[in-house]
């Protein structure tokens, strides 16, 4: 299994990716949200970080892809296929995936989304509930805290990146 995106970048970009990833999750699980705040460490983390460690055509290439899925995320959030939080989230996330990873990624989110999915619901109806009773995402009934997957997806492309990345 070979990743385009280079080994080293991965690692220096997982560093400090993987804290914000962290945050979504927690703060989606906590509060149904997804803050600007992370939305925005997100992009900059790949605005000083990428530029230091990826070469200057790869590193303009990926700007492009926040623009093209954020507009492809405001669509999808105008149609309610998910939350703005989610859609920008993506969009931060998408400098950081090589286009040539992008079904790789795909399968990462699926997997994630697939144990996080039943992992969340058999928490919430077991006595781990206790540990935060006041998450916002235990009460939000068939709504799912995407940012639990989201974030997991983009830390692990990054860790398999780093340790299989060109």
């Amino acid at each position: 299994m070979g990743l385009e995106t280079p080994a080293t970048a991965a690692l220096w970009l997982l560093i400090f990716a993987s804290p914000v990833c962290l945050w979504v999750a927690w703060s989606d699980l906590r509060t149904m949200k997804i803050p600007n705040k992370a939305v925005v460490a997100l992009v900059c983390v790949y605005l000083v970080v990428g530029l230091a460690v990826l070469p200057p055509p790869d590193y303009l290439w990926r700007l492009s892809h926040l623009a093209i899925l954020l507009v492809i995320g405001i669509g999808a959030n105008a149609a309610g296929l998910m939350g703005a939080g989610d859609a920008k989230f993506i969009a931060a996330a998408g400098p950081f995936v090589a286009l040539g990873d992008a079904s790789v990624v795909m399968l990462i989110l699926a997997g994630m989304l697939l144990a996080a999915y039943p992992t969340h619901r058999l928490a919430r109806m077991s006595p781990l509930r206790r540990l935060a009773p006041d998450w916002e995402s235990w009460h939000s009934g068939r709504r799912f805290p995407m940012g639990f997957a989201l974030g997991p997806a983009l830390a692990l492309y990054l860790g398999l990146a780093a340790t299989y990345g060109a």
